[in-house]
């Protein structure tokens, strides 16, 4: 049995993993498609270390910060962590909140399409940020992961939208199956009036534990035009750090965007999973049991 534990960002999904873990011999496999990357612990709030110390922890901070990462390297990613994990005779226990990401990890999607006989060079003689302009238009969310340095992955992302006629994302909605493993699915829920507040003290938590120390190095050293960089948490300090707003400013906007991506998580979830609401580790362990 694979257990997935999502929810909106700050319903606590780490922390109630860890303790199924412990109750039922699970492994955690991270499901956020920022979480994969290096150096943002603070910033997309990797697991406790002492929890991953005590619990195996799986595809969390493994991706270098200048390369790119996508949906259908995760779904190859997951299933071969989710195999070893089954193979060792423990529980794949898969927690965040990147709901596309776990839908192609554990649905029956084929995210492969022929390119072959996509005409490509009427684009050849586009300057980078032309052609990623010309993604923006066909397909906004990968272009959202995609810097405009990177010619041969926005060139690769506009030959899939040409030849298929339509976004990745439409491509996996569209795609009706049910999930390849048997599967439980567990949405941790909290009232609006507790959720809220959590997100703020979250974001003030974050600066308190050096999140400009962790990110401006980085930003420094990388450039501002890497996928990891789109994280909420860490484009919202660009006009900070180029003195266009104040660093409260920054804050509120962390905060703002949080709460508008929560929205987003919610409606998704909704509709796209059959799951089950809960609000703490007693009602999951509960309805397993079933």
């Amino acid at each position: 049995m694979i257990y997935v534990l999502t929810g909106a960002t700050g319903t606590g999904k780490s922390r109630i993993a860890v303790e199924l873990a412990k109750k039922i011999g699970g492994e955690i496999v991270n499901a956020d498609a920022f979480q994969v990357y290096e150096g943002l612990k603070i910033a997309t709030a990797y697991p406790d270390e002492k929890d991953m110390k005590e619990i195996p922890h799986h595809l969390y901070g493994f991706v270098p910060l200048n390369e790119a990462y996508n949906i259908h390297s995760y779904q190859e990613d997951c299933r071969r962590v989710i195999k070893e994990i089954i193979d060792r005779g423990h529980q794949p226990i898969l927690v965040g909140g990147s709901g596309l990401y776990i839908r192609a990890a554990l649905y029956d999607y084929d995210l492969t399409v022929d390119t072959t006989n996509v005409d490509m060079s009427v684009f050849k003689d586009m300057d980078n940020e032309a052609l990623h302009a010309k993604l923006e238009e066909l397909d906004p969310e990968e272009a959202k992961k995609i810097p405009y340095q990177n010619r041969v992955r926005v060139e690769r992302a506009i030959a899939l939208c040409l030849a298929a006629g339509k976004p990745k994302s439409e491509m996996i909605a569209a795609q009706e199956h049910a999930p390849i493993y048997p599967t439980k699915f567990y949405v941790l829920s909290k009232e609006r009036n507790d959720l809220y507040p959590a997100i703020e003290k979250r974001v003030d938590q974050m600066f308190a534990d050096g999140l400009l120390e962790e990110t401006v190095p980085l930003i420094e050293r990388y450039g501002r035009e890497q996928a990891a960089f789109r994280a909420i948490g860490v484009k919202e300090l660009f006009p900070y750090l180029d003195g266009e707003c104040s660093l409260e400013d920054a804050k509120n906007a962390i905060k703002s965007d949080t709460r508008h991506y929560v929205k987003r998580q919610e409606t998704f979830f909704r509709h796209q999973f059959h799951a089950k609401t809960v609000r703490n580790l007693e009602e999951i362990l509960s309805d397993a049991a079933d």
